[in-house]
């Protein structure tokens, strides 16, 4: 019930923009061809911040054989970091610290800082409900 409560919460104080803005990022990586193997981590996250709270971001199984696993993930995670990832990570990081100065916000900043880390290097991970 708790989750739930914090979803709505987040949802209507931001998380529809951080969640639309990834949506957007995702479709215009889409759209330039080149940035196809980006715009699936995108929505990945786009799903995780419209709705954080019950949910964990997690690295794949190391043995798994989907695209963005070992040496070509890494690579493309340098990319991403170099492009967007630190920027977009340091805006997650920036509204962390707000949420975290009204101190009811801590959950939030909690999460956004889970954003932050999942906006550095987003290939090569996915989302699980907690158990």
């Amino acid at each position: 019930m708790i989750r739930l409560i914090l979803n709505i919460l987040w949802f209507i104080f931001g998380g529809w923009i951080s969640g639309l803005l990834w949506l957007l990022g995702g479709a215009i990586l889409a759209i330039t061809i080149v940035g196809l193997p980006w715009t699936f981590a995108a929505w990945r996250i786009a799903s995780y911040s419209f709705w954080p709270f019950g949910r964990e971001v997690v690295w794949r199984e190391p043995e798994s054989t989907e695209l963005g696993s070992g040496c070509f993930g890494i690579g493309l995670n340098v990319i991403w970091f170099v492009f967007a990832g630190w920027y977009i990570a340091l805006s997650h990081v920036i509204i962390a610290v707000a949420e975290a100065i009204t101190i009811i916000g801590i959950p939030f900043a909690i999460k956004d800082l889970e954003l932050a880390k999942l906006a550095l290097a987003p290939i090569g991970r996915t989302i699980r409900d907690k158990p």
